[in-house]
């Protein structure tokens, strides 16, 4: 038998052994360019600083800064508004806060079952297919700044991905919550 004939067999065995397997195929095996992707990153070094909290989010960079007087002390990543969509500048305050809100707006069809039927809508928008019931998307940690427009926990891609809401990172979005009480200034910049 040649060579490559053996490793051709080999490597088919591994395969078959691999997918009858029980286990869940690892994360880099599932999405092997992960690791390579940009990740959503942070930092906070607020912790017993003194200063009045101020939350500056620059659109044209992804990010925002958290300052306590006039001394940066957290950092973020973000997403906020796509084309169409966009987090309108200006200068605002933290109105109010919730850990646990629920969009009543955007979000998914979904089927009695779970699946979703047709994802990211606004319910305001797109009309609900027969058979399925409105899911609100989940926005942790959100403190709201101008009516609908709210700084939340969410998906960070790289770039303006939201409906105009400002996108914080899982381990970020919290920080930023807990260190900005009602009536935090909030300025949004180009």
């Amino acid at each position: 038998m040649k060579f490559g004939r053996f490793i051709q067999l080999l490597g088919s065995a591994a395969i078959v052994i691999l997918c009858s397997s029980c286990e869940e195929l690892p994360s880099y095996v599932e999405h092997p360019l992960a690791a390579f992707a940009p990740q959503p990153s942070g930092y906070w070094n607020g912790d017993g600083v003194p200063g009045s909290p101020k939350i500056v989010v620059r659109v044209g960079e992804q990010k925002a800064y958290f300052y306590k007087g006039k001394r940066v002390v957290g950092e973020s990543t973000v997403s906020t508004g796509k084309p169409g969509f966009s987090t309108p500048p200006g200068s605002y305050s933290v109105l109010s806060k919730s850990p646990d809100h629920v969009s009543t707006i955007f979000g998914d069809y979904v089927d009695d079952y779970g699946n979703v039927v047709r994802s990211n809508i606004d319910a305001r928008k797109d009309r609900r297919p027969r058979g399925s019931h409105f899911d609100g998307a989940q926005m942790p940690y959100a403190m709201f700044f101008r009516g609908g427009y709210a700084m939340h926990q969410g998906y960070v891609p790289p770039f303006a991905a939201s409906h105009g809401c400002i996108r914080l990172p899982k381990g970020i979005a919290r920080t930023f919550y807990e260190n900005a009480p009602v009536g935090t200034p909030v300025k949004v910049t180009e």
